[in-house]
């Protein structure tokens, strides 16, 4: 199959070191300096629910990223999303540098907005629940606005603004990234926090330093 135009932009800038932004110093330096307060407070406290729900969120973009870039590869015409430019650096032909710094704290505000028993309801849904769908659907609905501005290229027929592709892209795209966040969120003992993120790690990196190697990704 023939790459689609989005697709071939995106891979003309794939990784293009000229397309530097300044802002991204900056942006980099915030993203820094919210770990660093989290990770104070979590040793002050001993409470490490928040630092690894920041990292499991960033680990399961990070393996989402992987399997939509390996769609191109496989397919040679689109992956499901691609983000064709406007980018200080594109990483993978749907995920740039600016999504990742977003998705790096995503983790951490969705921690935040927990209530601090998880057994107290939100209009008589359990508060985890209720914030992992209220997120998804923020998420969502941010992707369909990126979407309409062309930021955000969808091809296929079945991941678009419809009704079934927005359940598709609610289910596939973000829900199950806060629902691996409230896990580790809950998990009662630090060393099974560190080994499911772990796991998470192991997956998305080992397929990073697999694939992009190989120029599958």
């Amino acid at each position: 199959m023939t790459p689609t135009a989005a697709s071939l932009e995106a891979l003309s800038n794939l990784r293009v070191l000229n397309n530097y932004q300044w802002y991204i110093i900056p942006l980099l330096a915030i993203i820094l300096y919210i770990y660093m307060i989290e990770i104070q407070k979590a040793r002050e406290t001993d409470n490490w629910n928040v630092v690894f729900s920041g990292l499991t969120v960033f680990g399961m973009d990070l393996i989402n990223e992987t399997w939509n870039a390996l769609v191109f590869t496989a397919t040679n015409y689109s992956a499901f999303w691609t983000t064709p430019g406007h980018s200080s650096y594109i990483i993978m032909i749907g995920w740039n540098l600016e999504i990742a710094f977003m998705f790096s704290i995503a983790g951490i505000i969705f921690a935040r907005a927990l209530l601090p028993n998880k057994d107290d309801k939100i209009f008589g849904v359990p508060n985890r629940w209720f914030m992992a769908i209220f997120f998804a659907i923020f998420c969502v609905y941010v992707e369909v606005l990126l979407n309409s501005a062309g930021a955000l290229v969808w091809e296929y027929p079945w991941w678009e603004a419809t009704p079934w592709g927005v359940i598709l892209i609610f289910f596939f795209g973000y829900f199950h990234f806060f629902v691996a966040a409230l896990y580790v969120h809950d998990l009662t003992e630090r060393k099974d926090k560190i080994k499911v993120v772990g796991i998470i790690y192991a997956i998305g990196l080992g397929a990073v330093c697999i694939c992009m190697p190989l120029n599958l990704i």
